[in-house]
């Protein structure tokens, strides 16, 4: 119950950071930004001290430790592997293209004889 009452908190934090940004349409631009980043850094906070924040963020720390496991393509692996993937398309483009060609002589010029 209690992170239910601070999920509606920390949704009432981000309301009200952005009913500000409205209610100070007289003031300069920042002070409109500033207080929308005010009620986004307080959503977090609050919405971070709940059991599914603490889950989400332990989750986002793992991810970033799983992404420095990665072992990253080298710059020339990249480029042959895009052209590997340029050089299929352009042969499938052909391919179908033929196929299309060879279907539509076909079916205009030898069964229904729309070609002459």
């Amino acid at each position: 119950m209690a992170d239910k009452i601070k999920f509606v908190i920390a949704l009432l934090l981000l309301v009200a950071g952005v009913a500000g940004f409205y209610l100070l349409g007289e003031y300069a631009t920042i002070y409109r930004v500033l207080s929308v980043l005010a009620g986004v850094v307080a959503c977090a906070l609050v919405g971070w001290s709940t059991t599914p924040g603490r889950r989400f963020a332990d989750f986002a720390r793992e991810a970033v430790t799983e992404t420095k496991k990665v072992v990253w393509p080298t710059k020339k692996e990249t480029v042959q592997t895009t052209g590997a993937v340029f050089a299929f398309v352009v042969v499938m483009a052909l391919f179908l293209f033929i196929v299309d060609k060879g279907l539509e002589w076909l079916f205009y010029g030898v069964i229904l004889g729309w070609k002459s």
